[in-house]
């Protein structure tokens, strides 16, 4: 057989008896020398009321400080505010929500204790823990905005003093890529008919090497370029220029690059220092393409030749492409107004 068992709730009296339950109630054993520990036994134990307890210990220690401090005042005042938090009209001593433990000069009542803020800061002195309050500084050189634009174009002025001390042309070189992919540029249509383009989803493309040229006067101007399949590596690169410097028939130059891995390849720079007779190197700075006019040239060609053009194949596109060049190439202004666009003159 099972016997059906219930709970028992065991609470505080206000006369100090605990109530009479069926079920073994918890007492302080008499042999536990700290006092803490309870057992379980037959009989119920007597106890005696919180309430009272507590305000006996703060009379006790309220005489040990003496009359003269107002922190020990003993009366009819704390004798409220101590029964202000037991539960009216209830035969055991609860605690509504409030704190058993009051810190000093205050109340345990909250209701008591609703005074006016502080009309001052509440953040710590950090003089008093020997710390230095943050502080903003002026940013450093190379975090400045327009700095590697500045600092290009220095190297830009020394370029032309040794230009015109060798009588070299100055080059600017960049590459690009180009496919059947139009590009999108704003045209006229009739009104209320959007124009459609056509095209087909083939990613195949091809690069262009482009490398524009200025006497050391700014006089004269050249263009050169080169298409090829594929991206451009050190070994296409140093083909470009062995091309160059056919062209040139003897002329020196300045070559002015951006930082591409193959620029700076172990190869290139072996290339380059067998080539010091007639060729000098000068590197762009980071993050800087409109110093290039060459950035220019490919904007003018995309935005003309190349634009809105649904080539069939990418023979088509060369065409394009070297048409493109070919109308920069005889014009004696487009050059310059690249340069200029790039903020350089001579």
């Amino acid at each position: 057989m099972h016997a059906n068992t219930h709970p028992t709730s065991t609470r505080f009296r206000s006369n100090g008896a605990a109530t009479e339950a069926s079920g073994p109630s918890v007492r302080r054993s008499k042999d536990d020398p700290g006092g803490n520990c309870s057992r379980i036994a037959g009989k119920p134990a007597e106890r005696k009321s919180l309430v009272p307890t507590m305000e006996a210990r703060r009379q006790r220690r309220a005489a040990r400080r003496g009359p003269g401090r107002p922190q020990g005042e003993v009366g009819p005042t704390a004798t409220a505010i101590y029964r202000c938090g037991t539960a009216k009209g209830s035969q055991g001593s609860r605690f509504w929500h409030r704190f058993v433990d009051t810190p000093s000069r205050s109340c345990c009542c909250r209701a008591l204790d609703r005074r006016a803020l502080s009309p001052g800061t509440c953040v710590e002195d950090t003089r008093i823990d020997g710390l230095d309050t943050a502080a903003t500084s002026q940013a450093s050189q190379g975090a400045q905005s327009g700095g590697s634009e500045a600092l290009g174009r220095a190297k830009m002025a020394r370029g032309k003093k040794n230009a015109r001390r060798r009588k070299a042309w100055i080059f600017f070189q960049d590459e690009s890529g180009v496919s059947q992919r139009p590009s999108i540029r704003r045209t006229w249509a009739p009104k209320g008919e959007t124009p459609v383009l056509i095209h087909a989803f083939n990613w195949s493309a091809i690069s262009v090497c482009a490398a524009m040229g200025f006497r050391w006067d700014g006089r004269r101007s050249q263009l050169f370029f080169q298409t090829r399949e594929g991206s451009y590596n050190s070994e296409s690169l140093i083909a470009f220029l062995q091309d160059l410097r056919r062209h040139l028939r003897g002329k020196k130059a300045i070559l002015v690059w951006d930082g591409l891995p193959a620029h700076k390849s172990q190869v290139m720079k072996e290339y380059l220092h067998s080539q010091r007779s007639w060729l000098r190197v000068e590197r762009l700075p980071g993050y800087a393409p409109d110093l290039n006019p060459v950035e220019t040239l490919w904007g003018n060609v995309k935005g003309q030749e190349l634009a809105n053009r649904c080539s069939k194949d990418l023979d088509e596109v060369v065409t394009a492409v070297e048409s493109g060049f070919k109308r920069v190439r005889k014009s004696r202004t487009l050059p310059v107004s690249f340069l200029k666009h790039a903020g350089l003159s001579f």
